[in-house]
């Protein structure tokens, strides 16, 4: 059996300078407002801005066509 997929990607962007955060809270209720459009989580992971700072967090999801 063959699946096909479609992906969408997220870009969030981290708030403030000397220590990045990312809205937890609302990264949540995103997730969960897709999931319920039949999005799931594959993977996430930071974009580096330097000196060890995140300037945005890219999350992968799929769902089948």
């Amino acid at each position: 059996m063959k699946f096909a997929w479609e992906y969408k990607t997220l870009h969030l962007a981290t708030q403030g300078w000397l220590t990045p955060k990312l809205d937890q809270v609302k990264f949540e209720a995103l997730l969960n407002e897709l999931g319920r459009d039949g999005w799931e989580l594959v993977g996430t992971f930071a974009t580096h801005e330097g000196y060890g700072r995140t300037s945005a967090v890219m999350a992968v999801l799929k769902r089948p066509r």
